[in-house]
């Protein structure tokens, strides 16, 4: 029996510290000349702890929590992969932890060159000319590249107002649009769940200013026409966007840039095994053809060698005492056209780290490797799972497969009631009711780094909660069972969300 741990609150007694003090040995300021805010509000009752009552129950919660390192974490659009230990150990590293973002470019030279090489890292694997890495998530990095593609159009004078969304996009793109000033129009996919050309044909006109594409999209499924796609956007002067959250999929085997996309975003958090969610920040940088290049946030970091002529010379304070050209890195600000910062500084730096160990540990075959297997074990829980849960698109699956629960509404249960089923087995609950055009989706992404042994222990449980779920359909209702918390009134808390702790005692 899982027992729900207390607050911290439920711990405190009076007089109780973490802390212990020797006395002053200088006077006492009297109380008017403290700085503002130094005293706590009479009103502030914080708990009263010893140092193991925290430990304690931080390490009990740190227990409670479903995380990938537990356990399973099948969550598809999100790209749950397990995080390698040793990004984190080098991320660390004095030199690199405790830099500060004003302190002068000749003496963060290493920095500046780790962002420098990992921005030529994602363009050598996206097939773009330039990217920024200042966006600090997916959703951001997509909000960054409309913005430029706005500024795009203004320069050319063209007064475009509408983006094109499919349905099977994923869920941040039409927010994006409106954001940037835009107004999103949805394109339905057809029965394979891919956009039919002939559709995109009628439906694009000069009113419109970019397509906005994720491919795979959100079905797990890559756009075989794309080429066509692109061919059909370009002729009618529409530029091609390409969310990049899927790009676990197929790095090494195709590059978006190669294939007509003029803007991606990359997430560094998700196909490069950066923490994200609760383990962030994330990181969402933007590449981009030539033609958007002027447009990137400043600043960007550029290289030249001592000897050489360059725009943006770093400090003469620089030691040019070499035998040969020497590389040196800088800051360029002088970007006309930029539409200026979008992040405080140059984004989130220890993120950068990880993602930069992460592509130099693998290399070019080891991020093919990653690909291979995501899609091959996205397709094998597909095989074994076709025949026990719907499948409404039966195409070749890439690194993710939407399953169907319809076949389960006759029994009275819904993909709500499986996904909580899930939580009782110890497996994190895949993304549901997503992509839209799946009536009671569950979309599940196992990532290349879940073995055929885990794969196995995932298959079997939803082909037994399936089973359940003809036999004995109260128990899914009820679940989850073996969690501290029981199943949430989620409309409820979504309409009367109410977070603050109320001390009764002091109340009373």
């Amino acid at each position: 029996m899982t027992v729900l741990e207390r607050l911290l609150f439920d711990y405190s007694r009076e007089g109780r510290t973490a802390y212990s003090l020797p006395g002053l040995d200088v006077p006492e300021l009297p109380v008017e000349n403290l700085l503002p805010g130094a005293r706590l509000r009479s009103d502030n009752t914080l708990p009263e702890l010893s140092e193991i009552d925290i430990v304690r129950h931080y390490h009990r919660l740190s227990i409670l929590n479903h995380h990938v390192d537990k356990g399973f974490y099948p969550l598809g659009s999100c790209t749950m992969k397990y995080n390698p230990k040793v990004n984190e150990d080098l991320c660390r590293l004095p030199g690199l932890l405790a830099l500060h973002p004003l302190q002068p470019a000749e003496t963060i030279q290493g920095a500046l060159r780790l962002m420098y090489e990992l921005a030529e890292y994602l363009k050598e694997i996206s097939g773009l000319d330039a990217v920024s890495l200042q966006p600090a998530a997916g959703a951001h990095g997509e909000l960054t590249g409309v913005m430029m593609i706005r500024k795009y159009f203004e320069k050319k004078g063209e007064n475009r107002t509408r983006v094109l969304v499919p349905d099977s996009a994923h869920g941040t793109n039409p927010a994006t649009v409106t954001l940037s000033g835009f107004q999103p129009v949805p394109l339905a996919s057809n029965e394979k769940g891919q956009i039919d050309p002939a559709a995109l044909e009628k439906a694009l006109d000069d009113s419109f200013a970019c397509f906005m594409i994720t491919n795979p999209n959100t079905l797990g499924i890559f756009e075989k026409d794309i080429r066509a796609i692109s061919e059909i956007a370009h002729r009618k002067g529409v530029l091609l966007y390409m969310d990049g959250a899927n790009l676990n999929a197929y790095m090494g085997y195709v590059r978006p840039g190669d294939i007509g996309f003029d803007c991606i975003h990359f997430n560094l958090h998700k196909t490069f095994s950066t923490p994200h969610g609760g383990g962030g920040p994330g990181s969402g940088p933007v590449g981009v053809k030539k033609l958007l290049e002027p447009f990137l946030p400043v600043p960007i970091v550029t290289k030249w060698s001592s000897g050489q002529v360059a725009e943006c010379r770093p400090p003469d304070s620089l030691d040019h005492s070499t035998t040969g050209p020497l590389d040196h890195y800088s800051l360029d600000y002088n970007r006309p056209d930029s539409i200026g910062k979008v992040l405080a500084f140059f984004g989130n730096f220890s993120v950068m780290v990880r993602a930069y160990v992460y592509i130099r540990m693998l290399g070019a075959q080891g991020l093919k490797d990653v690909s291979e297997c995501a899609v091959l074990n996205a397709n094998y829980a597909k095989a074994a799972l076709a025949g026990t849960y719907g499948l409404k698109y039966t195409d070749h699956c890439m690194h993710e497969v939407v399953l169907d629960g319809t076949p389960f509404k006759e029994y009275g249960v819904r993909t709500l009631d499986i996904a909580k089923r899930l939580l009782d087995n110890g497996v994190h609950a895949p993304t549901v009711y997503f992509p839209l055009i799946v009536p009671e989706a569950l979309m599940i992404e196992p990532t290349e780094t879940e073995s055929r042994e885990a794969l196995d222990d995932f298959i079997a449980i939803m082909k037994r909660i399936a089973q359940e779920a003809k036999e004995n359909p109260q128990l899914l209702h009820d679940a989850p069972l073996r969690t501290p918390v029981r199943r949430l009134d989620e409309a409820k808390a979504s309409r009367e969300l109410d977070v603050a702790y109320r001390n009764t005692k002091t109340q009373e």
